[in-house]
């Protein structure tokens, strides 16, 4: 007698990723911006009017899962390429039978994933059938389209930008896998919601990692007395090869952390900011999240006492955004320790912070008139700009004019150190009031 198995059906021995690949558009998880109720993107595809594109986006969300689901909806014939295993003759091949297609009053859809790795020759290939129509060409690639694609064939294409998914859209198909028959809804399976919470933080956005996660992780679970497999954090661990794979970026210790990194560069500490910083990151914490922070941090504690802090910090920002992980670290790594060994001055914070209290606080005074515009004749008459000078016209390229409201006129939000570059600046904002109480 022949053993059943939960996974004789032969469609079941794919990966899950595969098996649990949506079908329809209100199967599809994430991409709201574009396939959403109204969004132009499912406007095109319930009209039926698609035309050639390119999905730009991170790997595992979705690209040739929305594919399938157009080709579906359109009734067209899906035929689907790979740069790594596809030449010059395979393309010709499949575009001669395009064409023949096309005479029969059949569509073509052609899926050509990594499409930024075809060499000029290969998407050259491509042109003359998309200007004909003998094709729909639909595009996948993680690389910037501008540099990657032949300007004549991406000028005939769409382009529809894919995000990585967010935590609760992997969550919600961590938990449908969990659930649905063609799943892994047949077994009998105990795992937390915290540990689905850091498969899907694991994951980083994509979706083929995250349910490829699962998987490993549930047949390496622990079967109990009740024939239930347990899926613990020790097992979790095994499978994401993190030690703090339950770094939680909305619990205390994501606060504890963060303020750990900040209070070590306020004290001037590098190699405990970068340690407090690899933590984060090892936790599965986002970059660029650590990367806001630190543009932050630049003018909140550094401010003036080295303007180029901030610039430095920016540039952090878009390095971690061009890169990702795990190469940013190192950006990330460049900007903490200037951080952390820069004059530190939290002048900015604190005017920042006075100001706030007296506009919560205080009446709202209006614009003193000499400031304020005067586009029309009645507001000339009313006085509005009246004794404004132009500072450029006089000699010091000062004025005495009163820009505070009367009721502030002594008021001083600013107050420079003298640490680093700010000492200047506190001479220049001395100089200056000096001048101006002669």
């Amino acid at each position: 007698m022949k053993q059943l198995s939960l996974f004789d059906d032969r469609e079941k021995t794919a990966p899950l990723a595969s098996r649990l690949r949506p079908g329809t558009l209100e199967e599809y998880v994430g991409q709201k911006h574009l396939i959403g109720k109204g969004k132009i993107l499912r406007r095109l595809i319930e009209e039926d009017q698609i035309s050639s594109m390119i999905f730009w986006g991170p790997p595992g969300v979705g690209k040739t899962t929305l594919a399938r689901i157009i080709a579906e909806h359109t009734r067209a014939e899906f035929v689907e390429f790979s740069a790594v295993t596809s030449g010059i003759k395979e393309i010709k091949e499949v575009m001669v039978q395009a064409e023949h297609n096309r005479k029969m009053g059949m569509r073509t859809l052609l899926f050509a994933d990594e499409i930024h790795r075809f060499n000029k020759a290969q998407q050259d290939a491509f042109l003359p059938y998309v200007e004909k129509g003998s094709i729909i060409l639909i595009g996948a690639t993680t690389e910037n389209p501008s540099f990657e694609i032949n300007s004549a064939l991406l000028s005939r294409c769409k382009v529809f930008i894919l995000k990585a998914l967010e935590e609760e859209e992997l969550k919600e198909l961590l938990e449908h896998a969990l659930k649905s028959s063609m799943g892994l809804g047949n077994m009998q399976i105990n795992i937390e919601d915290s540990h689905l919470l850091a498969i899907a933080r694991f994951a980083n956005g994509d979706a083929r990692t995250a349910l490829n996660t699962l998987e490993m992780a549930v047949f390496n679970g622990r079967m109990n007395e009740d024939a239930v497999l347990c899926v613990d954090e020790e097992v979790l661990a095994q499978c994401m090869n993190r030690r703090s794979l339950l770094y939680d970026k909305n619990g205390e210790e994501h606060y504890n952390m963060i303020s750990a990194l900040h209070k070590s560069m306020r004290n001037s500490d590098p190699d405990a900011a970068i340690y407090w910083m690899y933590r984060m990151l090892d936790g599965g914490e986002e970059p660029l999240y650590i990367a806001r922070r630190l543009v932050r941090f630049a003018s909140e504690d550094v401010g003036m006492a080295d303007s180029n802090a901030l610039q430095v910090a920016v540039a952090s920002y878009q390095a971690c955004h061009f890169l990702g992980m795990p190469e940013c670290d190192v950006n990330l790594a460049h900007t903490v320790v200037y951080l952390s060994m820069a004059p530190k001055s939290n002048a900015l914070y604190r005017a920042c912070e006075a100001c706030k209290v007296d506009v919560k606080e205080l009446p709202a005074e209006p614009v003193p008139l000499q400031i304020c515009n005067a586009p029309t004749n009645l507001m000339k008459q009313m006085n509005y700009g009246k004794g404004y000078i132009y500072a450029h016209d006089t000699e010091e390229k000062l004025t005495k004019m009163q820009c505070l409201p009367e009721a502030l006129a002594d008021k001083r939000y600013y107050q420079p150190t003298e640490q680093g570059e700010e000492k200047q600046v506190k001479e220049r904002l001395e100089e200056i009031l000096r001048w101006k109480s002669r």
